[in-house]
């Protein structure tokens, strides 16, 4: 029996900053002071608050250590540790109320979250399947298959109203109810994608890497549910911890009887394999995700026939994204009365964002659905730095949009984003601010979307090579308002006519900025200016004569001898040498370098 446990974050962000140097020197520190039989050291999943890792957390005493170095740990085990004073220097500010310590659930960081995709992550070890069973770990499927017939159990699922959290939210019950005739008769099979493709999107990868086993419970689940024998878990090579945690976790429930043959004494039998992506972003596209477990290239196949008809291997076959199957477990367990009763009245539960870019408290969040946008950026995330206004959130990743801050209130779920031209996607939201370019944002997530087409469709291929195209045109001050008209007509084209959901939802960046955002798209065509100052091709360095004081330091720094002046004197850019590098903003002390 220990009397104070310390979990240390294992996840990708904080394992990149040193967790893992500083568990070894904890557990070095401990031995050597003769605590190592008092205190656990335990090894856990991403407690969400990417911004201040490597987290260290103290219990039972609620000590949350942010941006823990291994040079710390002699200290936290000398003062908090051995003698009970908590190093304040390294607790979470949010940590501390009145020279006391707050609960975390009290901080604004959580308060305003409910978590139930992300329960276990931050709390269990992941490679220990018996932590994931003293949280009530695979009670769901032992009483899905002892108390309930697979009817029953696609009803539950559809009394939810849980929809897919891996982009268009179609409804899970109804897609699993579409694969549950001829039970018994067909080779059937149940997959996962962890495909997890957006840019800035991580929280398929957190849930892996901190709860394994919830994914492996709920594809079992799902298994009944169909009358499916084999499930596939399609997991990016990208992810090494994921599947690291993957394998062991399906190593630890097939030995403890909770994966293979007759699972519970019930005559169900369910297994599990992985397959390894290569990183197609196309591969999250349900058909091409099959095509590529199936050995072949990851490319779409057209639709009808649908995968639950005819999915991989030509057998019926569902497809949940790791987020969707986190929640299933406790949705037998709590009753689906309870799951719909979170949420709005057409998206219910949570939803897991990965919250980046200008904001303070990057990281992984779940609210209820129906919280707004101003909830979370201002209050969870903590605002955006440095005192810049808001100008957008882009959700969605590549499929998605930007919602402005004309829509800062609205209530974050399925059918609202869609009304404004955004989308919920996997879960990704990127903040930006007064400094973000809109049109250089439509450009870079179009220039993804090139680089990631699998090719096969000619509106995609071709079609969005041509937006880029015009895009780039318009960033280097090259542009026209013909090039506008064109921009948006090809957008719909492409959206009406590609072949998949890559190519179908590729144009929703530059279609959502064009609408919130069409003042700037007419800066950079009419007055060849990027209101920004982020496109370089559009700037113009100029030197303030009342600021300048001839130190001539920028003179000396510029690489193409494009500033001119005596010493003591004003200086002067000439616009034709200038090749807008920055190097003078950069060496400036006195401010006297502007852009326009």
């Amino acid at each position: 029996m220990f009397r104070c446990h310390v979990l240390l974050c294992g996840g990708t962000g904080c394992t990149s900053a040193g967790s893992r140097e500083i568990k070894k020197c904890l557990e070095k520190e401990l031995k050597e002071r003769g605590l190592d039989k008092e205190i656990a050291v335990v090894k856990t999943g991403c407690f969400g608050m990417c911004s201040v890792g490597p987290i260290m957390m103290v219990y039972p005493d609620q000590v949350l250590y942010c941006t823990v170095q291994p040079e710390d740990v002699p200290e936290i085990v000398e003062e908090h540790l051995l003698k009970g004073r908590p190093v304040k220097r390294l607790i979470y500010d949010e940590n501390m109320a009145g020279g006391g310590i707050r609960t975390l659930e009290d901080t604004e960081f959580y308060r305003k979250q409910m978590r139930v995709a992300l329960r276990n992550c931050g709390i269990i070890n992941p490679e220990n399947i018996e932590e994931y069973i003293a949280r009530d770990g695979y009670e769901a499927l032992g009483r899905v298959l002892t108390e309930m017939t697979p009817d029953e159990v696609i009803q539950v699922i559809l009394d939810s109203g849980l929809r897919g959290r891996g982009g268009a939210g179609f409804p899970t019950g109804l897609k699993w109810k579409f694969a549950s005739g001829r039970r018994g008769e067909v080779q059937k099979y149940v997959c996962c994608n962890a495909d997890e493709g957006d840019p800035g999107a991580f929280m398929d990868r957190s849930v892996l890497e901190g709860d394994p086993h919830v994914v492996l419970e709920a594809m079992a689940i799902a298994g009944y549910a169909i009358g499916a024998s084999q499930g596939y878990i399609y997991v990016r090579a990208e992810y090494p911890i994921a599947v690291q945690r993957l394998q062991i976790a399906i190593g630890q429930a097939r030995e403890y009887g909770l994966l293979g043959k007759d699972i519970f004494s019930s005559g169900f039998d369910f297994d599990i394999e992985l397959r390894l992506g290569a990183g197609a972003f196309v591969c999250g596209e349900e058909t091409a995700l099959m095509t590529s477990i199936e050995g072949n290239r990851g490319e779409p196949r057209p639709r009808p026939p649908f995968p639950a008809v005819k999915g991989l291997f030509e057998s019926p076959t569902i497809l949940n994204n790791v987020e969707t199957y986190a929640n299933i477990p406790q949705i037998i367990l709590n009753g689906p009365e309870w799951f719909a009763s979170i949420g709005t009245e057409k998206s219910k539960g949570t939803k897991v964002f990965a919250l980046g870019g200008k904001i303070r408290n990057t990281g992984l969040v779940e609210i209820p659905m129906g919280t707004t946008l101003r909830t979370v950026v201002e209050e969870i995330g903590g605002g955006i730095p440095g005192g810049k206004k808001f100008k957008a959130a882009q959700t969605g990743g590549p499929s998605g949009g930007c919602i402005p801050a004309e829509h800062f209130d609205i209530p974050i779920d399925y059918d609202n984003l869609i009304s404004i031209g955004s989308m919920m996607g996997s879960g990704g939201m990127i903040i930006m601010d007064e400094d973000t370019c809109m049109v250089d944002i439509a450009k870079f997530f179009l220039e993804f979307t090139v680089d990631e087409s699998c090719g096969k469709c000619t509106p995609c291929r071709i079609g969005t090579k041509r937006m880029l195209e015009i895009l780039e045109k318009i960033t280097e001050g090259e542009g026209t308002e013909e090039d506008l008209a064109e921009l948006e007509e090809l957008a719909y084209y492409i959206k009406d006519n590609a072949l998949c959901g890559l190519g179908q939802t590729a144009p929703n960046p530059v279609l959502s900025t064009l609408r919130y955002f069409r003042d700037e798209y007419v800066a950079h065509v009419r007055d060849k200016k990027c209101p920004a100052h982020v496109c370089r091709n559009l700037l113009e360095y100029k030197i303030s004569a009342d600021k300048c004081r001839g130190c001539t330091l920028c003179m000396r720094g510029c690489p193409v001898q494009a500033i001119q002046g005596k010493a003591k004197e004003p200086h002067v850019i000439d616009p034709q040498k200038c090749i807008k590098c920055g190097a003078c903003l950069a060496t400036c002390r006195f401010g006297a370098i502007y852009m326009e």
